[in-house]
């Protein structure tokens, strides 16, 4: 666990990003991860305001891999992020169904699909696939009504905590894939969600704030070692309505697809 000075959020100031002001003690809590990985030289490229590509994350993957939650798994969403190439890569090599998020969720079927005999098919190697830009242009493009339930998510984090604690760059994404899903009953209450990250990146408990639409992990993984939470956070049963951003509606078409039509009787 980090000792850094990611574990008290109110020394200066934070940097802003494109998603800051949703949550001030957030805000803090990131700009002092991604300035400790900075400043630590633990990161291929500045991490500010993305998902930190930590150094490592190959081997963070590998433990992933040993775990029996991904060795039980044949259906796996993971985001998009750099640092997770190499967990969408493992997927692949092992013959599972991957379902990777369109970064931002800008298209009406926000999913793309990837199958290793598919991709074979076409001749595209699994190196290339699991990458943001091949998988987009390599992945079938799915809608949710079209994926088969899920058995195992995998989240990009900018911070963690071992009670299960997370958080990513502030932008909410993988809040609002996860309630997407757990709608269509793609991921269950028992659906277990992992993430890879370096060591800098665990917090304290306590030191990192879950709001109620916050989907908590059961496993987060480093290059060292794999550590279950045993979270008592409880998960949303669905999108929080109340919680989506304006922005949100008029850039994810899907979610004008699937907000609730006011009834006109209600005044």
């Amino acid at each position: 666990m980090s000792s850094s000075s990611a574990d008290d959020p109110t020394q200066t100031s934070p940097a802003t990003s494109e998603w800051s002001g949703r949550h001030s003690a957030k805000d803090a809590l990131r700009s002092r991860i991604w300035t400790d990985l900075k400043a630590q030289k633990a990161v291929r490229r500045d991490p500010f305001g993305h998902i930190p590509d930590f150094l490592g994350a190959d081997l963070a993957a590998q433990e992933l891999a040993d775990l029996p939650v991904w060795q039980q798994a044949q259906v796996i969403k993971c985001n998009p992020d750099s640092p997770q190439k190499p967990v969408r890569l493992r997927a692949l090599q092992d013959g599972k169904t991957l379902y990777m998020a369109v970064p931002r969720l800008t298209r009406q079927q926000c999913f793309v699909e990837l199958k290793a005999k598919a991709l074979a098919a076409q001749g595209i190697p699994l190196e290339t696939a699991a990458t943001l830009r091949d998988a987009l242009i390599h992945g079938r493009p799915v809608s949710f009504d079209q994926m088969e339930p899920v058995d195992l998510v995998v989240v990009g984090c900018v911070a963690v905590s071992p009670d299960g604690g997370r958080t990513g760059k502030g932008a909410g994404f993988a809040d609002l894939e996860l309630g997407m899903m757990a709608q269509f009953g793609l991921v269950q209450p028992q659906t277990p969600i992992v993430t890879t990250v370096h060591a800098l990146q665990v917090v304290n408990p306590g030191q990192l704030p879950m709001q109620p639409h916050d989907w908590p992990l059961d496993w987060f993984v480093t290059p060292d070692a794999a550590m279950a939470t045993q979270t008592r956070y409880e998960r949303p049963l669905g999108l929080d309505w109340q919680a989506i951003q304006p922005e949100q509606y008029q850039k994810i078409p899907v979610l004008r697809s699937l907000r609730p039509t006011p009834d006109p009787a209600e005044p």
